[in-house]
């Protein structure tokens, strides 16, 4: 006879309501899949949106008042004002460019373009020196052989500076986008803080959820303030010297220091060659106290620090500047203000579980 089969241990209904719930979470996984893909080119820009509402929405709240009350008319002003900003320096650029390259051409086909003879002692710069002087040699008695010669490489300059124009255009749309959602946010501010603050009790309960929101904001402004405004504030001091004691090309040092200024790095990367030249190039005087204005100017930062970081927000300054270092170095600019909003959830909720005391240990 044989044995007759049972069923003992196993459950048909656990095992049928584990395979249709395996089957719906594998339902929405793939829906929250598809839809990341049909969002994603819009992320940054709604991120940006969200960190550009953030920072100019006390601007709108203040002219708010002055129109009577009237916030989307505020917040499209802000909008359009902000666009303008941004949009005629770089139609005057672009413009600038064209032009120029016009009038290259036109005096490169009239034989008009003449290329000054190089110094002899460019012959002796180390390594390239000499190749370098023949170039600029044969550039200066036969341009047109000079071209012809140095086509292929003359093609690839082209073909990555339209590249890095077209990409830099770019840019600029997607920016222009980011300020049209900033002005939606800002015209429906309470709807958008009310919708984030549930999102975020969802996410992280009432407590510490409910306050993550206003972290958010806090921190954002406080990156703008501690990280942003003080590399904008070194730049400026710097730039004063700069163009005071007439260093050629100021506004191009005066770039690279703002670039290294946000990027948190030594500004005396850029400033120690100036000095270098200033004292090469003019009198004692002036170039000893230009390097007292740009020391001072370059170490700014660890006296406004202090000043400005973390105000509104009860996070530790050094947990705001890592994540926003970190940040800006996995994902750029946009990560300089992720990274430290990411960094202050991270430890909010830390020091929550911290807090929480184990099941069978007195609280002391």
């Amino acid at each position: 006879m044989e044995p007759k089969l049972t069923n003992k241990g196993f459950d048909t209904l656990f095992v049928r309501n584990m395979v249709e719930a395996a089957l719906r979470i594998g339902l929405i996984f793939l829906l929250l899949l598809m839809t990341y893909d049909i969002i994603r080119p819009f992320l940054i820009p709604l991120a940006w949106g969200g960190i550009i509402a953030i920072a100019a929405f006390p601007l709108t709240r203040t002219l708010e008042g002055w129109l009577g009350g009237h916030r989307k008319l505020a917040a499209t002003l802000v909008t359009v004002a902000l666009i303008l900003i941004l949009v005629l320096p770089c139609y005057d650029l672009t413009e600038a460019l064209v032009r120029t390259a016009r009038s290259i051409t036109q005096r490169l086909n009239s034989g008009e373009l003449q290329i000054p003879g190089p110094s002899d002692k460019v012959a002796h710069w180390p390594l390239v020196g000499e190749q370098i002087h023949a170039v600029w040699t044969l550039a200066h008695n036969n341009l047109q052989d000079a071209i012809v010669q140095t086509a292929p490489r003359l093609k690839s300059i082209a073909a990555q500076t339209a590249s890095t124009l077209g990409a830099g255009l770019v840019s600029v749309l997607m920016f222009v986008i980011s300020l049209v959602i900033a002005g939606g946010f800002m015209a429906y501010a309470d709807v958008s803080a009310s919708t984030a603050h549930r999102l975020f009790v969802r996410l992280g309960g009432v407590n510490p959820g409910g306050d993550w929101a206003h972290m958010c904001v806090a921190t954002v402004r406080s990156v703008l303030q501690g990280v942003v405004g003080i590399a904008v504030i070194q730049a400026t001091l710097c730039a004063i010297g700069l163009f005071t004691l007439g260093i050629p090309g100021a506004p191009i040092w005066s770039a690279l220091i703002l670039f290294l200024a946000i990027a948190q790095l030594p500004t005396i990367l850029v400033v120690a060659p100036i000095l270098i030249y200033a004292f090469s190039h003019y009198d004692t005087t002036p170039a000893i106290i230009f390097t007292v204005w740009m020391v001072v100017a370059g170490i700014s930062d660890t006296f406004l620090k202090p000043l400005l970081m973390g105000r509104g927000v009860d996070i530790p300054m050094p947990i705001i500047l890592m994540g926003a270092i970190g940040g800006m170095i996995t994902a750029g600019i946009i990560g300089l203000f992720a990274g430290a909003v990411v960094l202050a959830i991270w430890y909010k909720l830390f020091n929550s579980w911290m807090e929480q005391t184990p099941i069978g240990e007195v609280e002391v």
